[in-house]
């Protein structure tokens, strides 16, 4: 063979194999921007709070997928009609003691918001856990749950302000109609 043939061919083979490694660096960067924009877009701020607490992007984008792996597994439930006009009832009675009792309000709030989770078909046993999961499918509510929970543990000290407990409740009172339901999105369209 001609010496000069032979290089050449190894130019132009190199050049080839040099040119598919990039396209391929760069469809698998695109990937990770595309996987990375919907686990933004889907978890928000719980994306930023597990990339804090895994300290990666990647180590938080699994942990991420392997919470929607995890509710992909759970049987979650809507509530009966019977279970939505108990528990309903039960916030209202919850919050018309706030004024006179809003520690002890706060406390049943977070009690009735598990009970609530746990009719729906979430698992109950560890807070951490439970967060995890909502964050699956309430994503935008899940730090309100976090913090009105903060807020809901020390009850037994005084630290605790009032305006901490009215903020509380707020809070548990958005997590608590997304989960039993109160506002279905044709009423929400009625009322706008």
């Amino acid at each position: 063979m001609i010496p000069e043939l032979t290089n050449h061919r190894l130019i132009v083979g190199a050049i080839a194999i040099v040119l598919i490694m990039l396209v391929a660096v760069v469809l698998y960067l695109r990937k990770r921007r595309k996987t990375t924009a919907g686990l933004r877009a889907r978890f928000g701020s719980e994306y930023d709070r597990a990339v804090l607490t895994h300290g990666s992007e990647s180590k938080a984008e699994a942990k991420l997928a392997d919470r929607e792996t995890r509710m992909e597994n759970l049987n979650i439930r809507e509530l009966s009609a019977a279970d939505r006009e108990r528990f309903t009832a039960e916030w209202h009675a919850v919050q018309s003691r706030f004024v006179d009792r809003p520690k002890g309000s706060v406390t049943e709030a977070d009690d009735l918001v598990s009970s609530v989770l746990q009719a729906r078909g979430y698992p109950v046993a560890n807070f951490e856990q439970r967060a995890a999961d909502i964050s699956v499918n309430h994503p935008r509510l899940v730090e309100c749950y976090r913090s009105a929970h903060a807020v809901a543990v020390p009850l037994g000290r005084d630290e605790v302000s009032t305006e901490d407990l009215r903020t509380a409740m707020i809070e548990y009172r958005s997590l608590f109609d997304e989960l039993v339901e109160v506002n279905t999105p044709g009423e929400i369209e009625a009322v706008a």
